[in-house]
């Protein structure tokens, strides 16, 4: 699949298939925020310190399935796999980002 993408939606991408944690949170402002099943998680260190659990505890694997929007935000659909009850999962991706760094990140079951 040949999607247009945002540099950094790209490089988030490429950090999740690699389980690189540091360039994943290089990812985000150092304000930035994301909020993942109810819970929210507030800087670089504690969204780095999220990846970083959740790929070690689901070994996550993430299939890009669309991407709707601008250099400013955007929705990223993916198949999420690992080792979780209910996987394979579709989830949206709610990016905000400014200056090419993600802002805020609101994942949520997709309606795919």
């Amino acid at each position: 699949m040949d999607l247009k993408l945002p540099e950094v939606v790209s490089d988030l991408l490429t950090a999740q298939k690699n389980y690189d944690s540091d360039a994943y949170a290089d990812c985000f402002s150092e304000k930035a925020h994301v909020i993942d099943e109810e819970r929210e998680y507030k800087g670089k260190k504690a969204i780095k310190d999220w990846i970083e659990d959740a790929n070690q505890q689901f070994k996550i694997t993430m299939v890009l399935t669309e991407y709707s929007g601008t250099d400013s935000g955007g929705i990223l659909t993916a198949v999420i796999s690992g080792d979780f009850d209910g996987s394979p999962v579709a989830l949206d991706y709610h990016l905000k980002m400014t200056d090419n760094m993600i802002e805020r990140l609101e994942i949520t079951l997709s309606n795919e």
